[in-house]
């Protein structure tokens, strides 16, 4: 089907700038809180009046402002599902579920019998939104959308109140729930890992702007910007200065890394995960660095470390670096000590500008 937004709003201090197409059918958008997330989603389904623009649904202009188009939110065959599922909190989950659909009583009937079977909501369909769960009341809320056969479902940080253990509940749910689903899912979130468990591409913003979009993987494999790696859940950024194709100096500490792949001629920073190092005890090997602990941090499933560069300092004030140890890896290091150097693999550095 495929999405088109062009949009630009200004709010006060903030302008909205954004630009994405996408033909995939599971789409997130990622970013920090007040990026423009929620306010691109509104865009989309028609809540808020872009200043200039245009946005496309499958093959439905919606909204273009050379041309004066702005179709009515409830004909643009969108789903908005809010963060706290915005359910009528006096009408019964079968009311609920009907509400805005249009046809003869018996066919509105047929439907919210329909969206009560699919979505497991049998026995409770004369129950109030307040007597149920998270998980029916997330139910409850999809099957009010999916009862009107939008093309596009918009998800607004559905599982950010959650603690940990209702949110995967809740995520393989709604997963299980959209499984069949044959339009496009936009899930705006600030959270990286709901946005690589569910998207097949994503979309980065930082203050309202596209900063990269890729498919997840990919992205998440090279974010090519350092802004854009952040917001991944990189941890490590080691400035640095292209020397060849094939080099690149760290130049906090004057350390040369050598590597297969061509390296940007726009690179400024080597970008590095923390759970990505590889430990090496004795002789220095091939493009690693020498630490020792400056502070840790014990955690119930992993001990972080943050280390300094020894007898490398180039700089005032060179970055830490944080390496982080998952739980099963601790017994090694118990054994022989801390490493004295660690490498980088090629495969995880990350080239950024």
């Amino acid at each position: 089907m495929g999405i088109f937004i062009d949009v630009h709003k200004k709010l006060g201090n903030f302008t909205l700038n954004i630009r994405f197409a996408s033909e995939a059918k599971r789409i997130g958008i990622l970013g920090a809180s007040g990026c423009g997330k929620s306010m691109t989603l509104k865009s989309i389904a028609g809540i808020i009046s872009p200043d200039a623009g245009t946005i496309r649904i499958g093959e439905q202009i919606v909204f273009d402002s050379g041309k004066k188009i702005n179709v009515k939110p409830q004909n643009r065959r969108a789903g908005y599902l809010f963060q706290n599922y915005a359910l009528f909190p006096n009408m019964t989950v079968e009311q609920n579920i009907a509400a805005g659909l249009s046809g003869s009583r018996e066919e509105k009937r047929k439907r919210v019998r329909e969206m009560v079977g699919k979505f497991q909501l049998d026995g409770l369909e004369r129950r109030l939104p307040g007597e149920l769960s998270g998980g029916q009341q997330q139910r409850t809320a999809l099957a009010r959308i999916m009862a009107y056969k939008p093309e596009i479902i918009l998800l607004d940080e559905p599982f950010s109140a959650l603690d940990i253990y209702l949110k995967d509940n809740l995520q393989r749910e709604m997963e299980n729930m959209l499984k069949d689903y044959e339009g496009t899912v936009i899930l705006v979130s600030h959270d990286r890992d709901e946005v690589y468990r569910f998207c097949e591409e994503t979309v980065i913003l930082d203050h309202g702007n596209v900063l990269v979009s890729d498919k997840t993987k990919e992205l998440f494999q090279n974010p090519r910007l350092k802004e854009a790696a952040k917001l991944t859940g990189c941890k490590n950024f080691f400035k640095a200065k292209r020397v060849d194709a094939h080099t690149v100096e760290l130049t906090e500490w004057g350390l040369f890394l050598h590597v297969r792949k061509d390296v940007p001629e726009n690179c400024e920073w080597i970008g590095y995960r923390a759970h990505d190092f590889i430990p090496v005890w004795g002789e220095r090997k091939k493009n690693s660095i020498p630490v020792c602990v400056e502070n840790t941090a014990q955690l119930p499933f992993e001990v972080q470390y943050y280390l300094t560069v020894s007898g490398e300092k180039k700089t005032n004030d060179p970055e830490t670096v944080r390496w982080f140890v998952q739980r099963e890896k601790i017994a090694q290091l118990k054994e022989k000590g801390m490493p004295d150097h660690l490498q980088l693999s090629e495969e995880c550095m990350m080239f950024l500008a």
